[in-house]
């Protein structure tokens, strides 16, 4: 599993906004032709939609059980209809929200809170039946030490803050190539 080039990078934004048109106005995902063999590699990734600068949807899928480019097609539309969060995203505010994508790596189980390191790690929670998820970028936006991220991602898991010290609770560590619409030169038009 290779770094995508900056060409992926364009094209898997592309296929993000054109699934979020798509669906907002035909209620369907169109998959594109994709020929790039690193963009049809089964990949978890996460889409984040921001709406001047603040969260606006966030959805993803961790485990890599579809080619990327469908994964991060599914996704778009998923962070923009269905994160609970929020209410389902129209037509006319899309104009105005910018695109974040994550590709992670596989889950690795973290044997001591030592081998996480802020900002690079991504962290996944799991005890039973809750689990939560916080990508890495999260960390680094809130300042956030080692510890006051593992509490977040027990919180997002739904569990008390000090779960990730238990016997029981599973601590999952992640990397993420993080790339957004700003980024690669698109931008979002005023509406």
């Amino acid at each position: 599993m290779g770094k995508l080039s900056k060409e992926e990078k364009e094209q898997l934004l592309s296929i993000a906004r054109k699934s979020l048109e798509s669906y907002l106005s035909k209620g369907r995902i169109s998959f594109p032709e994709v020929s790039s063999p690193t963009l049809k590699e089964k990949r978890g990734a996460f889409v984040t939609l921001k709406k001047g600068g603040m969260l606006r949807g966030c959805i993803g899928l961790i485990y890599p059980l579809k080619p990327l480019y469908q994964t991060v097609a599914e996704m778009a539309v998923a962070a923009a209809v269905d994160d609970p969060r929020f209410p389902p995203l129209t037509p006319e505010e899309l104009p105005l929200v910018e695109i974040e994508i994550s590709v992670l790596s596989p889950l690795e189980r973290v044997k001591s809170i030592e081998e996480i390191e802020v900002g690079k790690h991504g962290l996944y929670i799991r005890s039973a039946p809750f689990a939560g998820l916080l990508l890495p970028q999260v960390a680094t936006e809130y300042n956030w030490d080692r510890e006051t991220f593992l509490q977040h991602t027990c919180l997002k898991a739904g569990l008390p803050v000090d779960a990730w010290q238990k016997e029981d609770t599973e601590i999952y560590k992640f990397t993420a190539e993080v790339f957004s619409e700003g980024e690669c030169g698109f931008t979002p038009s005023p509406g």
